[in-house]
């Protein structure tokens, strides 16, 4: 019986959560809503959806599935996106920019939140987000943040929350980056770096990027996915920092909380870099990876508790606000200087 419900729930939350991302991917490739991206669209689509709850308690079940099992198939999936040799070329530079800035960041904004009163949960997640990669190092990161039965629907919450922040700063910053272009008096390459260096999304350094042409976008490109690079050391290190402050909230106290699924991240960056395949694939599976995030995503939205959402994020939008202006300032003087 409990197996007929399951899976009825799971075919409503699927065909829910599909025609969210299949939406959010077409939205997100329009020029104007390109800035936004096709997983914060297919989030608050999601969310659009809680406007017809007999649908969501339908689907309840399987979009509890969704959100954690889908988000890991397509964070693997994203991997391909990583070709290493073209990081490699970039140079010790460019992966040290990246260690500093993710790192730095994560550390800044995390004890700004805290030092504003935000939860240790929201914090670290903000932080992950606002550091690395926007949504994607949000959702790759929550998996590592153990919490007990109770405390799930909050989490989920904050997760919500997080995804948001770091997507409206992002796109608040692509916009103030793109203004102040030419008051910076950069080369291309230097534009590129602070873009990819600064922004939050994949999606806010192409557009911010390429508004300085194709090796500012090359540069771009490259610096950003140097940083999302790091999101597997993050996840793991993170996942024992987070473990050993909150010990209460595990029962297998003594196991490392290993991202199984980074490494999975990991082998299809591999796969992609040396396997041959042409680019037309590799191009499909990529679109593959943000169509099953972005369904990840959807499920997320369907589940998120809007009073919450409107009054729990204050704080973090600050500390966000606050490290995100340090970080541009930061890549700005770092891009003049060594690139």
């Amino acid at each position: 019986m409990y197996t007929k419900l399951f899976e009825r729930s799971f075919y409503y939350a699927l065909l829910m959560t599909l025609l969210c991302s299949l939406i959010g991917s077409f939205l997100g490739g329009l020029p104007y809503l390109a800035i936004i991206g096709a997983l914060v669209i297919s989030l608050i689509l999601g969310m659009m959806f809680q406007l017809y709850r007999p649908a969501i308690e339908k689907a309840e079940v399987g979009i509890g599935f969704i959100s954690n099992k889908f988000l890991r198939l397509g964070i693997i999936l994203l991997g391909f996106k990583l070709n290493l040799i073209d990081l490699a070329n970039a140079g010790i530079k460019t992966i040290l920019l990246a260690i500093v800035i993710v790192s730095g960041v994560i550390f800044l904004t995390y004890n700004i939140a805290r030092k504003f009163g935000v939860s240790k949960r929201l914090a670290i997640l903000t932080a992950s987000g606002t550091g690395i990669c926007g949504a994607a190092a949000v959702m790759g990161i929550s998996p590592q943040i153990k919490v007990s039965k109770a405390e799930e629907n909050a989490k989920h919450d904050d997760e919500v929350l997080a995804v948001a922040i770091v997507a409206i700063l992002g796109t608040v910053f692509t916009l103030i980056e793109i203004a102040i272009k030419p008051l910076l008096h950069m080369t291309p390459t230097q534009f590129g770096v602070m873009a990819g260096g600064s922004l939050h999304e994949i999606a806010h350094a192409i557009a911010t990027g390429g508004a300085g042409g194709a090796v500012s976008l090359s540069s771009a490109i490259i610096t950003k996915l140097s940083r999302v690079l790091l999101l597997a050391p993050a996840a793991l290190i993170i996942g024992i920092w987070y473990q050993r402050q909150n010990k209460y909230v595990s029962t297998e106290k003594e196991k490392l909380p290993i991202p199984w699924f980074m490494a999975g991240f990991l082998l299809t960056s591999v796969i992609g870099t040396f396997v041959p395949m042409s680019n037309g694939t590799l191009d499909m599976l990529v679109k593959l990876a943000y169509i099953v995030l972005g369904m990840a995503m959807a499920a997320l939205g369907m589940s998120v508790n809007f009073k919450v959402f409107l009054n729990s994020g204050k704080k973090a939008v600050y500390a966000s606000l606050l490290a995100s202006i340090v970080l541009l300032v930061f890549t700005i003087i770092v891009s003049k200087m060594f690139f």
